[in-house]
């Protein structure tokens, strides 16, 4: 977008918002339309996409963009993003527990998460989360 700004009476719009006649680029109501440079193989990914999903290219690459945008967002809120290992090791505590079972009795399924969350005997002395014990 240029910097440079146009008055019209009371408003300031940027030039890239506007056309010609001096009219906004996008009207209430309507949607952006924007063009894009795409490489022929990527087009013909997309067409045949569109294809395949039987819409236009245009709103073929409105879906795929709004795939990817919700895609790459970031974890949900809850979830956590620290490397405080307590919380780790609870979340993995919530989330074996949902995986595990649910007919499993309530001492079966504590000793197959703490199983899972301590991990077999032969590594511990591998782990670098515990404290080493002189052998």
């Amino acid at each position: 977008m240029i910097n440079r700004q146009m008055t019209s009476g009371k408003h300031m719009t940027p030039f890239s918002d506007v056309r010609r006649d001096h009219s906004p680029a996008v009207r209430l109501g309507h949607d952006a339309v924007s063009a894009v440079k795409l490489s022929q193989e990527l087009t013909a990914e997309i067409d045949a996409w569109a294809e395949a999903h039987q819409m236009t290219r245009s709103d073929a690459i409105g879906q795929l963009l709004t795939i990817g945008l919700h895609a790459s967002r970031p974890a949900a809120a809850g979830q956590p993003t620290s490397r405080d290992p307590v919380a780790i090791e609870q979340n993995a505590i919530r989330l074996i527990d949902r995986m595990l079972d649910p007919s499993l009795s309530a001492e079966e399924r504590q000793r197959r998460i703490r199983r899972l969350i301590e991990g077999p005997a032969e590594f511990a002395n591998e782990r670098i989360d515990l404290p080493r014990h002189p052998g």
